[in-house]
């Protein structure tokens, strides 16, 4: 048992503080995920060829006091590359011109318990363990700002309470997905995906998801003809909820097992697990409040 939550703002996006609106909502899901939390933030996209990574410390020896600003130093001096970084507690941001497949894999050669959370032009990533409203005061998520953003809170069923199998699970550039349920075919899909070159980070059953939809997207797919293969190859009962840079996209499987239910007003698109999450919303008493149907597909542009 798991809870999500997404939202998108329709109009003048970049003015609103998702973060205020946020918060009561992955709070309000501790019941159904206490032991970690994630959000996933999507803002204005950086100016062509520049690129950011979230990462993560808590696995260092140093944890919250990792030496962020060494490291970039040394990443500079290394790669020949020009970055900055921003950091708070067990998480930074590295911003950089170039292409990220060579940085990352410096950061695996040299900090290797620093924890990739996202790449992309657009998503700033965090999630950590211990109860949701504890990662929102320790990553001050109530400040965040962007267009749109996917979150979660997790109850661990089928793997470890670590940061990295906490959710939103990432693959690719500004992609994220969140997962309420259980896949009963991950290790088949892993092994497909393998034969393909894709690399994996964890056991979790809902990676496999995520890479899966993220492949087929770099494959040519539009998102939505991915998510309609994802529901004849992905095998199981899930409620995803998926993020691009410009797309909120939410589905049910086909006996839609894990709860969801959307508001959506002129100003806004809100999405949880349980709409006592969204009760709190602006102009909620006049929103179109629904259920998504089994083996539909919601999308949401920017």
């Amino acid at each position: 048992m798991c809870g999500i939550i997404g939202l998108l703002i329709k109009k003048e996006p970049l003015r609103v503080h998702l973060g205020e609106w946020m918060v009561p909502m992955l709070i309000g899901m501790t019941e159904r995920g206490p032991d970690s939390a994630g959000l996933a933030i999507f803002s204005k996209s950086l100016p062509v060829g520049q690129l950011k990574i979230s990462l993560y410390s808590g696995l260092t020896t140093e944890g919250a006091d990792f030496n962020w600003t060494g490291m970039r130093h040394h990443a500079d001096e290394t790669l020949g590359i020009s970055s900055t970084i921003q950091h708070y507690d067990n998480h930074a941001i590295l911003t950089f011109v170039g292409n990220p497949e060579p940085v990352k894999h410096w950061i695996h050669e040299h900090y290797p318990a620093v924890h990739i959370l996202s790449t992309g032009s657009s998503i700033d990533l965090f999630k950590d363990v211990g109860s949701p409203a504890a990662v929102v005061s320790r990553y001050r998520l109530g400040l965040l700002q962007g267009s749109h953003l996917v979150g979660h809170t997790r109850m661990a069923t089928e793997s470890a309470v670590t940061p990295d199998r906490a959710h939103p699970f990432t693959a690719g550039e500004d992609f994220c997905l969140v997962h309420n349920g259980s896949l009963s075919n991950p290790y088949g899909i892993r092994r497909m995906l393998e034969s393909h070159g894709i690399h994996f980070d964890t056991d979790n059953d809902t990676e496999a998801a995520c890479r899966f939809l993220e492949w087929r997207l770099r494959e040519g797919d539009t998102l939505e003809e991915a998510i309609q293969k994802s529901f004849t190859e992905l095998d199981g009962f899930f409620t995803f909820l998926m993020g691009t840079a410009n797309q909120l996209a939410l589905i049910r499987d086909p006996f839609a097992c894990k709860p969801a239910v959307v508001a959506e007003t002129d100003d806004y698109v809100a999405i949880a697990s349980e709409f006592r999450s969204l009760a709190h919303l602006p102009d909620i008493q006049n929103a179109h409040i629904f259920e998504p149907a089994p083996e539909e597909m919601y999308v949401w542009k920017i």
